[in-house]
């Protein structure tokens, strides 16, 4: 009789560890899969995102928003030379220099008007560019090697039926907390890509303040936005990254009980760090 009931008790607890190798073999391959899905959203263009919603974000930024910001453009200029005669004691004090200086400072925002998508562009150019060089750093060094899941099976294997079946709960409830990071995740890279969307669409009002100092900090403090934003993928990647690699050495340390509950406090970190990376940006880049 006593042969049978261990017989059953071996057979639950290989079952047990199938399911806890299951769990956490997926989790670790879930890891490494968001760190290369991260780095390929958060590295790509606005161009190459969506050609769809980029086409008609142009369209609008071109065809609806430039017109206005000529016509503000023009206010600002017509305020601007009006300001330059009466410093110059009403004309009493004119050079024929300054006029040449406000005729070109208006071909100047003229053109930097015309080519506003083109400049915007840029800038998310140059933030991609560092995100993709960094995602090829990160990648290369959040693997999980077979050898540490070997030797976590080995010590599961050594453990009573009853420490096992609590595991395997504690492995299925950071299953589900992996679908609800995944959630997340999405929401706030797709969400950042969205406002990339909506500053883009309306870049050329922001532009059309730039010439004067009086309401040039408009411009000013779009650009850095512009800036926080392309860069806040960078923070995201760097977050996702360190979640990988304290994921990692969490597999390594062979407590099968502290690297299930490490993985649930690190997740539920990662969550608010990814929340904090935009807030980050703005601050890191004098945003107001």
């Amino acid at each position: 009789m006593d042969f049978i009931i261990d017989a059953i008790v071996e057979w639950l607890k290989g079952l047990l560890v199938d399911g806890i190798m299951g769990n956490l073999d997926g989790l670790f391959d879930n890891v490494n899969q968001s760190v290369g899905e991260i780095a390929t959203q958060v590295g790509t263009t606005p161009a190459d995102w969506n050609a769809g919603v980029f086409s008609m974000i142009r369209q609008i930024s071109e065809i609806a928003i430039l017109p206005i910001a000529g016509v503000i453009l023009t206010f600002v200029m017509t305020y601007e030379l009006i300001q330059m005669l009466i410093e110059r004691n009403n004309l009493h004090e004119v050079d024929t220099w300054m006029f040449f200086k406000w005729v070109f400072k208006t071909f100047v925002a003229v053109m930097i008007l015309t080519n506003t998508f083109n400049i915007v562009l840029a800038v998310f150019d140059v933030s991609q560019h560092v995100i993709q060089q960094s995602a090829g750093i990160i990648q290369n060094g959040t693997e999980i090697t077979p050898d540490v899941l070997d030797s976590l099976r080995t010590e599961l294997e050594a453990m009573e039926l009853g420490p096992l079946f609590g595991l395997w709960l504690q492995s299925f409830l950071i299953q589900l907390t992996m679908i609800a990071l995944n959630i997340v995740i999405f929401v706030i890279v797709y969400g950042r890509m969205i406002e990339i969307y909506l500053l883009t669409s309306l870049a050329p009002i922001p532009f059309a303040t730039v010439p004067n100092r009086e309401t040039g900090h408009m411009g000013q403090n779009y650009f850095r936005s512009l800036f926080a934003v392309g860069f806040q993928g960078l923070l995201i990647l760097v977050c996702v990254a360190i979640y990988a690699v304290l994921i990692q050495s969490i597999a390594t340390d062979g407590d099968p009980i502290g690297a299930i509950w490490g993985c649930v406090g690190y997740t539920v970190l990662l969550c608010f760090t990814l929340f904090k990376t935009g807030s980050l940006a703005k601050s890191i880049f004098g945003c107001h």
